[in-house]
């Protein structure tokens, strides 16, 4: 599904040019579920943004189902963004206003809103929120908020997820509640799972992680024995955490 080839992005201020991408080469396949870490400055937000066609790379090659993302005008990389990306986002950024059913809804009011209530129900459904639908933001927990944004991204039936640290904001409990979902999504629908992580445990739920530094990729291997038995190790935090609280 996604093919980099000695990518680059450079942001320029005045004379002084920054490198955010120092020449990455990345494959990801169809229905894989990947985690991309690193730590602050690394690169691996200007990657989710190329990977989103939110931005486009200096130099380089993107190709998304074989489409070379560089030579698209800016209104086709909004069509790709509208029929082919999910974005769930750290901060929700859902409308406080409107219901989770209308927030749901929101990104089917451009372009093809056909039955956009039935999708709209169903997205909800599948984050496991049937009974929340008619309540506001404010009336939600963090993890519940956090669903809401899932099932917006799934409304428009993409083909890839990228959550950029989807649990960055929530406690333990409520961090593998999402992984959960973001899994079941991969697995069951064959949906490709982009994940922007920090954390080792949240990487550790993938099948894959790739690691940055410094714009480059320094590690690129798949989830291990090692990764799993934290992984583990943090759902029982979790679960001592909850002490019998209902998931959220």
């Amino acid at each position: 599904m996604i093919e980099l080839q000695n990518l680059t992005k450079i942001y320029r201020m005045g004379n002084i040019e920054v490198p955010a991408l120092r020449g990455v080469t990345l494959s990801i396949d169809t229905s894989e579920m990947v985690a991309i870490m690193g730590a602050s400055g690394s690169g691996k937000s200007t990657m989710m943004n190329i990977l989103g066609c939110l931005d486009v790379p200096t130099s380089g090659q993107y190709l998304l189902d074989g489409e070379d993302v560089v030579r698209l005008t800016d209104d086709r990389l909004a069509e790709i963004r509208n029929r082919k990306i999910g974005f769930v986002f750290q901060t929700y950024n859902l409308l406080p206003r409107l219901t989770a059913l209308a927030n749901v809804e929101m990104p089917l009011l451009y372009g093809n809103g056909h039955n956009r209530r039935r999708r709209a129900m169903d997205a909800l459904e599948k984050v496991g929120l049937a009974d929340r639908m008619n309540h506001r933001p404010t009336e939600l927990s963090g993890g519940q908020q956090q669903r809401v944004g899932i099932a917006r991204a799934l409304v428009k039936d993409p083909s890839l997820m990228l959550a950029d640290e989807p649990t960055g904001n929530l406690d333990s409990q409520s961090s593998q509640d999402i992984v959960a979902i973001l899994e079941g999504l991969n697995q069951q629908e064959g949906l490709t799972v982009v994940i922007i992580t920090h954390e080792p445990d949240i990487a550790a739920a993938t099948r894959r992680i790739i690691s940055m530094r410094d714009g480059q990729i320094i590690e690129d291997r798949p989830v291990g024995e090692a990764d799993h038995n934290l992984e583990a190790a943090s759902l029982e935090r979790a679960e001592r955490a909850s002490n019998g609280r209902p998931t959220v």
